[in-house]
């Protein structure tokens, strides 16, 4: 089984989508791999990639998307950065970039080829997965990835209750940009989010009363 610690220690050294780009042109500034775990964390956030003040401060989720997804999973700063309960494995691990009206670009490919399969089999106990945004779910759902964020997401029920493990569970992005969606979608706020806190409180209570 591969070392966590040794796999997060190699991808936090890479450069490929700066020095050996596979997709289009090299990142434009000095790659800041960004990653949060341990083999013992049970919860996995599997996000989309930092963004600008990640980058610039190396803390995942470190602005008002983090406040908000905290606030979604019934979490506290200390809980969310305890890497012993909690991993942050992005899609890509870098700040991609901005496009040319200065929204985020998606993430590098080369990253996900890289290390996405390596890294999640050394997080052996996890127990759920959170699938924030549409590549986390394409990737981690393939065939069963659905006309769009908005049905994957309606079909958290179906999802969540598949037997596959571990479990997964689809978010959008916490993201200010995303305040239309959450209006029109109401039920997510409703019903998804009651139950997220519920499955989020007791996978790590659990491996706390395992201590």
């Amino acid at each position: 089984m591969p070392n966590f610690d040794h796999l997060a220690a190699q991808l936090r050294a890479c450069r490929i989508c700066r020095d050996a780009p596979r997709y289009g042109t090299a990142l434009p500034h000095e790659p800041r791999p960004i990653i949060q775990g341990s083999a013992a964390a049970r919860l996995c956030i599997a996000s989309q990639a930092p963004g600008t003040r990640a980058h610039a401060s190396g803390i995942p989720f470190a602005d008002r998307s983090g406040t908000r997804l905290r606030h979604w999973l019934g979490l506290d700063e200390a809980a969310f950065y305890d890497a012993s309960k909690v991993a942050i494995v992005p899609m890509g691990s870098c700040f991609p970039g901005q496009d040319a009206k200065g929204g985020d670009l998606g993430p590098r490919r080369e990253c996900a080829e890289a290390w996405r399969r390596p890294l999640f089999e050394a997080l052996p106990n996890l127990g759920l997965v959170l699938l924030i945004g549409q590549y986390a779910q394409a990737w981690h759902l393939g065939s069963g990835f659905k006309d769009g964020l908005t049905e994957t997401v309606r079909a958290w029920r179906e999802i969540l209750a598949d037997p596959r493990k571990p479990r997964i569970l689809p978010l959008p992005h916490p993201s200010w940009r995303n305040n239309g969606w959450l209006k029109k979608n109401p039920w997510f706020e409703a019903d998804l989010l009651p139950r997220l806190q519920t499955e989020v409180c007791e996978l790590l209570q659990a491996a706390d009363n395992k201590k």
